[in-house]
């Protein structure tokens, strides 16, 4: 058998098994908008961890990390990975148990937008509305950078063009997202957290060893001026964006300064977690809040395993194969050249699976929960509110299929960096949901107007500073979410202050919830 048809027999088989846990879970999930939304929030504490830290890291795990790390060194790649550990800690620590007992008391809510809105008591549906449609615009988005990665990983494993390949990934992920719901998703999330980590695993001991011993990486590494630097970066010589080489060995320039805005950037991507729905909903879906405890355990640890070993496969990948990546966009695909390289083609097969486990992992959970924005939040919330739980599942399956489709127009460019697009999304859910979902909790004061505020002041202020303020460079050069999370944070202050206080009834339910009733 040849070694391509052996990589494609292990993918395939891996595929079958996901399709396998869809229809098993077609069923449960067709019973109601609330078990094919969030799965009756029933959930058990490993479930819940795994599924949650799969369905947020993505193809960019095992795709966009390593490639930067490849491509510049350990500063960008290893500072971000702090602020997502931090950030995972942080999240698990002091939102979920609250949000658990928040969702259930506002109106037992199972989507965040409706959440958000049984929070503020709304009659008019604004807030929901208002959120239904940031995470159409910006999961659309972060769909669009997992089609990307599915496009990247079997264009190069099989030789085949970018687009056809990038739209089979999407018609399989679309296929079982629409058959299984959430608990098949988060079933399977489960099964490819544990895929992703064994994949990590595999490539890093594999390749240190090839490339003569962690010493060995280690000092080929060092010779190249900045690739080591916490406080500096590697800087490529390239022409017209492709890194120049001489005698097999790549080119850099001087060792540029990472000073104290690029490590302030790369931190506050911790930030986005507090406006995350993917991971925000399984803290809703979970069976019991004192399980919460275990799963915050089990998810920290598999996060900070998986980010080092993801930083230090860019530097196995630069050992190995220094020359074979020359432009931003293909060092993404170290993972892929190691795996192919140094593994039997089946056993490279079954690890690349992880990839495609990280990518279904995330895109169905963003095509689904996009999906019940519109149809719960949306059609259901404002259009047409006795619509009944076999309609709201219908539409929300028409605008899965609407939404693949806008996914794919913006993945068409097969140069897309990966790192570059769920950047962007990742600060638009930071910056729209994150402070909201903080205040909400934790300050009694908030108001819907402040809410409002809130969201709408830290979307744009995404688009604004990502398009009209970053590109003046300087000190304006600093990651999006960061200044936008702040905005949102005064609007919702400022706003709440200046309007009325909410409502006693309001006050009691919060004061409910911060004793634990």
């Amino acid at each position: 058998m040849g070694d391509t048809l052996q990589i494609l027999v292990a993918m395939v088989i891996y595929m079958a098994v996901v399709i396998i846990l869809g229809v098993t879970f077609a069923r449960k999930a067709n019973e109601s908008s609330d078990a094919y939304f969030l799965g009756g929030r029933s959930l058990g504490p490993w479930v819940t961890a795994m599924s949650a830290e799969a369905s947020d890291m993505s193809g960019w795990l095992l795709m966009g990390l390593p490639g930067v790390a490849y491509w510049c060194g350990i500063a960008d790649a290893a500072w971000t990975a702090i602020g997502l550990a931090a950030g995972t800690y942080i999240n698990w620590l002091i939102v979920s148990k609250r949000l658990r007992r928040y969702s259930e008391k506002a109106g037992n809510a199972i989507t965040l937008p409706e959440y958000f809105s049984n929070r503020f008591h709304e009659k008019r549906k604004v807030i929901m509305t208002i959120s239904a449609v940031f995470i159409l615009v910006f999961f659309t988005v972060y769909a669009a950078s997992c089609l990307v990665t599915c496009g990247k990983l079997f264009s190069t494993l099989f030789d085949l063009p970018y687009v056809p390949m990038m739209i089979v990934g999407a018609v399989f992920v679309l296929v079982y997202t629409i058959i299984g719901g959430f608990l098949a998703e988060s079933a399977s999330d489960f099964m490819q957290a544990v895929v992703m980590i064994i994949a990590l695993g595999v490539i890093v001991c594999v390749g240190t060893a090839s490339a003569g011993g962690l010493g060995a990486v280690i000092d080929n590494v060092k010779e190249i001026p900045g690739f080591l630097d916490f406080f500096g970066i590697a800087t490529p010589q390239t022409v017209d964006g492709v890194q120049q080489a001489a005698d097999g060995v790549p080119l850099f320039g001087e060792a540029a300064v990472y000073g104290f805005l690029p490590v302030a950037s790369a931190l506050a991507w911790g930030l986005g977690y507090f406006g995350m729905p993917q991971v925000l909903l399984r803290f809703m879906a979970i069976r019991r809040e004192d399980e919460l405890t275990r799963s915050r355990r089990i998810a920290v640890v598999w996060v900070v395993i998986s980010l080092m070993i993801a930083v230090f496969i860019g530097l196995v990948g630069r050992t190995l194969f220094p020359t074979a990546l020359t432009t931003s966009s293909e060092a993404e695909n170290v993972f892929i050249l190691l795996s192919t390289n140094l593994l039997p083609p089946l056993i490279a097969g079954f690890v690349m699976a992880g990839i495609l486990a990280a990518t279904i992992s995330s895109s169905d959970s963003y095509l689904l929960i996009a999906a019940s924005a519109f149809a719960k939040n949306i059609y259901q919330g404002l259009f047409r509110r006795k619509a009944s739980d076999r309609e709201v599942l219908n539409i929300s399956r028409i605008t899965l299929l609407l939404i693949a489709v806008v996914a794919i127009i913006i993945a068409l460019d097969e140069n897309s960096v990966i790192f570059t697009i769920v950047s962007f999304a990742w600060a638009g859910f930071g910056a729209t949901f994150g402070p909201l979902m903080l205040f909400s909790l934790f300050w009694k004061r908030t108001t819907r107007a402040g809410a409002v505020a809130g969201m709408i002041g830290g979307g744009v202020m995404v688009f604004v500073w990502n398009l009209l303020v970053r590109p003046l460079g300087g000190l304006w050069d600093i990651y999006e979410l960061l200044p936008a999370f702040l905005f949102s944070c005064l609007c919702i202050v400022a706003v709440s202050l200046l309007t009325p206080e909410p409502s006693e009834e309001i006050c009691r339910e919060f004061a409910e919830v911060q004793e634990g009733r």
